[in-house]
């Protein structure tokens, strides 16, 4: 393998390394789990950040009791996290890819419709929310969305295993191998520890089964300019011209699932891993439970001594220091004295604390609850923040919660294209304009939908 392909794939460890800390807490997985266990499958949704954009008794109405009793059925055996866990993701920040739908279950008839996931465009995508629709070709009645067609890349509906309880053992099966040396791998320069070329013919008839196609060519998609053409009993070549009438391979069966490069390359413990994808693909593994051990008391260099700064009573303070002196000393900083190192350690925790960067984190993957829990530990429960980067990052994430409530809510305007008029601010260095403001000069550099390169 050469060097620039084990670059990638250890930075693609590292990023999947990343989201398994970040994405799905602990704790949202063992709430949605017991809620899920005792039949409760709404409870299990709101624990996992997934919202229901529609009724029961709606579908009964709309579509029958037959319809309605095959949704419920699905309901039940949906795990809302083992979802989430396997959702597709963008870099670098590991989120969920946003403006998607995908299909979970499809129910023909003479009015097809199908229970799908849909992700909120990136505006709107305060604490990784997703939402549950029913989709039969017209308006849901949900929030007004940017793709509201089920995706091809992305069939859930073919791989039940990402998200159904009952069937999640299937996944050591379905994963692949994505074997060293295999002919496709290497003749066509595909990442070889990622392509899961030896499920490719399988996964290939049971797609045209679904479709109600027989047998013939389907594509294979690797990045945005790779397309490999898949016949029976044929080689893999390029493909050629206009593929785009031709089924494509879903992603979750042309790719190795990164839960099983981890383990392989020993970059994850299987305890790391959601209890039902460790299951799977560690069997037999007991999971082993670690308790996180208390904040302890942080040593600061103070005028030639190592002093002590923890939580006392509810807020962060310095031991080593007299009440009278403390006060002393921040009488001095207030009129433009130098403070003492312990306090001044003490105002960078507020402030901008090296912990910053995992709170980041924790907002931007939903986990408000661990995030305030970790700046609880830090600071303690009565501190008051102070002006800083760690406020503005909770301000910020109450900010996101408010956009995704008013579209939600269905109370943006949109433009042209199902894209929102006020956007987040366009990351191209050259300029401050909104990528929905800035024309030509930004469109051409970068995405319309999310405002990135």
């Amino acid at each position: 393998m050469n060097t620039h392909t084990a670059n990638g794939h250890d930075s693609q460890l590292s990023f999947w390394r990343r989201v398994r800390e970040y994405a799905v807490p602990p704790s949202m997985i063992e709430t949605a789990t017991a809620r899920r266990l005792a039949g409760d499958w709404a409870g299990a949704c709101a624990a996992a950040n997934v919202d229901i954009e529609f009724r029961l008794r709606d579908v009964v109405r709309d579509h029958g009791h037959q319809l309605a009793d095959r949704v419920r059925g699905d309901l039940r055996r949906l795990a809302p996290d083992l979802l989430r866990w396997h959702l597709p993701r963008t870099a670098p920040d590991g989120l969920l890819r946003p403006g998607l739908t995908m299909a979970l279950a499809r129910y023909p008839g003479e009015r097809p419709v199908s229970l799908v996931v849909r992700t909120p465009p990136a505006w709107a995508a305060y604490g990784q929310h997703v939402s549950l629709a029913l989709w039969d070709g017209y308006d849901d009645g949900g929030p007004p969305h940017p793709h509201p067609h089920p995706s091809r890349r992305f069939r859930y509906d073919l791989h039940r295993h990402l998200w159904d309880a009952d069937r999640s053992e299937e996944l050591a099966a379905r994963a692949g191998s994505g074997p060293p040396g295999s002919p496709e791998s290497t003749e066509f320069g595909a990442p070889e520890p990622r392509c899961a070329v030896d499920r490719w013919a399988a996964e290939a008839e049971l797609l045209l089964h679904a479709e109600g196609l027989p047998a013939g060519p389907v594509v294979v998609r690797l990045g945005r300019r790779r397309r490999l053409l898949l016949r029976p009993g044929e080689p893999v070549a390029e493909a050629a011209g206009n593929v785009r009438a031709l089924p494509l391979l879903p992603d979750a069966a042309t790719w190795v699932p990164p839960d099983l490069a981890l383990l392989r390359s020993g970059a994850i413990d299987p305890d790391r891993l959601h209890p039902l994808v460790a299951a799977a693909l560690a069997p037999g593994h007991q999971t082993r439970r670690t308790l996180q051990p208390p904040a302890a008391q942080r040593l600061v260099e103070c005028r030639g001594a190592r002093h002590r700064i923890a939580v006392v009573n509810g807020v962060l303070t310095p031991i080593d220091h007299d009440p009278a002196q403390l006060r002393r000393e921040e009488l001095l900083a207030a009129l433009s004295g130098t403070p003492l190192p312990c306090l001044r350690a003490v105002d960078q925790a507020h402030r901008d604390p090296t912990e910053l960067v995992g709170v980041r984190e924790r907002l931007d993957h939903g986990d408000t609850a661990g995030a305030l829990a970790a700046v609880e530990d830090l600071l303690g429960p009565q501190a008051v923040l102070r002006p800083g980067p760690l406020r503005d990052e909770l301000a910020a994430a109450a900010q996101r919660r408010i956009a995704y409530g008013l579209y939600r809510a269905g109370l943006t305007d949109l433009g042209p294209g199902g894209f929102p008029f006020r956007r987040r601010p366009c990351l191209h260095s050259s300029h401050r304009y909104t990528s929905a403001h800035c024309g030509p000069r930004c469109r051409p550099r970068c995405n319309p939908r999310t405002g990135t390169r």
